[in-house]
Formats: structure tokens, C-alpha cells, sequence
């Protein structure tokens, strides 16, 4: 959906005036439903009888993924998304994405989005060449787009000769790294990345963290979840612990974390980033 206008505020003197919300989420719950076979009496004959006669019957198990999560996310922040898992990390990222409906709660985004995450996105059996030539396609680039970013794409995801290898001879971390590099080659409203940086090393973290950077000073927004409390502090100014779906704590990287990690809390600071624990 497009984010509905906001009345422009004039901030106060000596303060930058908040920038506009990119990501705008109104008591968001999520529920995923599955269907398992109801016990019967009678033992194996009884249940294979059931299925003949088509009685079969299933219990619903509903698992409540995120509970009323209410939060905006304004232009040129970048998010780090922590918690254990199942705490509702991934179905957020896939709601504000567009591909899980909500069941109950609004998301509102304002212009283009990109998830990057685990599912697979490239083909296996195509060369990574072919598979950087289609990817960038598939973002929008024209041919002669693709042609000049080619290079770009190789170098930074580090793939030398095994470019004209096919995909399912590279490692995870190689793989990951391709995938970041075609989702980021071009800049996002909405950039989505669900634990892409988890298997880079130092040198790859510290490209994905400059890039990150040059994606929020071309007016994007960025929501980073990863497991890797690294990654949150060299990537994102600002931070949201996600516990049992529901927001635990949302400001800056350094106190999120360390009462993440159980540590004392460093000294408090004056000056929130803008849009840090806003709800609508």
C-alpha cells in the first residue's frame, strides 16, 4: 500500500525536522494456521477406515507470529531487527514486504521495496553470470544497466573465476553475497534483508555496512534482522528487540543491545534518532 500524506511540521528551533515515514505498521498481528489430523479412537483400522470413507478431520493450530506491533520507520534509517528465534523477526519483514497478509493491523509503504533473505531467489543451474544478468533484470535495470553494474556486482560479492561457475557450486556465504549484491546494486525506498550478512566475514560486513550507509544517503530505509549483534552495530542507528511478536525495546543500537545482551546500559543520551519507538 502507499503510505498516506503527512502534514509537514515545523520542528523546533535547534532540532532537524524528523524526516517522512517510509514504513508505516498500525497494530500489526500476523497468525499462521495449519492443519493436523484429530485423533480418533479405534486405533490404525478406525483412522484408515476414516481416510476411505473421506472423514478425514484436522485440528487448526494457530501460532500467533506477531501481536500488535504498531511502528514507523522514516527515510533514511536503518533498522536492526533482533530477538530469539520465533519471536516474529521474519513474518514482520514478509508483512512489510507485501507477502503475508496481516491478520488484523495495517502496513502502509511509501515506494518501491526489496526483500533479501534465505528463500531462494536464484537459479542454481545458471552460472552466476547468468544468474547476476537475470537478477539485475528482474530489479528493473535495462541491458545497459546490467552491462555497466556487471563489474560491480562480481567485485563486490567477491566471486572471481567462480562467475562462470553454476550457483550450487558455491558455498552459503558466497551465495549470500550474490544475492546482497544484485538486491543492492540499485537504491530502495524500502530495502528488507533477513539475515544476508549472518555468513559474510569481517571484510564483507564492513562493504555491506558502506553500502547500507550510501543506500540511506540516497533517501532510502533500511530493516536489517540478523542474529549477529556485530552486524546491528556496524549497520543500523536504530534498533527494535522483538519478544513472543511484540516490541520489547526500540532505540539506538547501543542500549537496545546491551540490555539485549544483559549488560549495564551505557550513559542515556539527549537526543533520540528521529522516528526511534514512534508508533502512529
Amino acid at each position: 500500500m502507499t503510505a498516506p500524506a503527512t502534514r509537514a511540521k515545523t520542528a523546533p528551533e535547534g532540532r532537524a525536522a524528523p524526516s517522512e515515514p517510509v514504513v508505516v505498521i498500525d497494530d500489526l498481528h500476523i497468525v499462521y494456521r495449519s492443519g493436523l489430523p484429530r485423533p480418533t479412537t479405534g486405533g490404525a483400522p478406525a483412522t484408515l477406515m476414516g481416510l476411505l470413507a473421506g472423514r478425514r478431520r484436522t485440528a487448526v493450530r494457530e501460532v500467533h507470529a506477531v501481536r500488535g506491533i504498531s511502528l514507523i520507520v522514516r527515510r533514511g534509517e536503518t533498522v536492526g531487527v533482533i530477538g530469539a528465534n520465533g519471536s516474529g523477526k521474519s513474518s514482520l519483514l514478509r508483512a512489510i514486504a507485501g507477502s503475508q497478509p496481516p491478520e488484523h493491523g495495517l502496513v502502509y509503504t511509501r515506494g518501491r521495496s526489496a526483500l533479501l533473505g534465505v528463500d531462494p531467489g536464484l537459479m542454481s543451474d545458471l552460472s552466476g553470470e547468468r544468474n547476476i544478468v537475470l537478477g539485475c533484470l528482474a530489479m528493473g535495470l535495462t541491458r545497459q544497466q546490467v552491462r555497466e553494474k556487471f563489474d560491480e556486482v562480481v567485485e563486490f560479492a567477491d566471486l572471481g573465476e567462480a562467475v562462470d561457475r553454476p550457483l550450487r557450486t558455491y558455498s552459503t556465504g558466497m551465495t549470500q553475497r550474490l544475492r546482497f549484491a544484485i538486491t543492492t546494486v540499485i537504491p530502495h525506498d524500502v530495502l528488507l534483508i533477513d539475515e544476508a550478512l549472518a555468513t559474510g566475514d569481517a571484510a564483507f560486513r564492513r562493504r555491506s555496512a558502506e553500502r547500507l550507509a550510501g543506500l540511506r544517503a540516497k533517501a532510502g530505509c533500511v530493516l536489517l534482522v540478523s542474529h549477529s549483534l556485530s552486524a546491528i552495530e556496524e549497520s543500523c542507528n536504530r534498533a527494535i528487540w522483538l519478544e513472543d511478536g511484540r516490541i520489547r525495546r526500540d532505540g539506538r543500537p547501543a542500549e537496545v543491545l546491551a540490555d539485549y545482551r544483559g549488560d549495564a546500559p551505557p550513559p542515556a543520551t539527549k537526543d533520540p534518532s528521529p522516528g526511534a519507538g514512534g508508533a502512529p
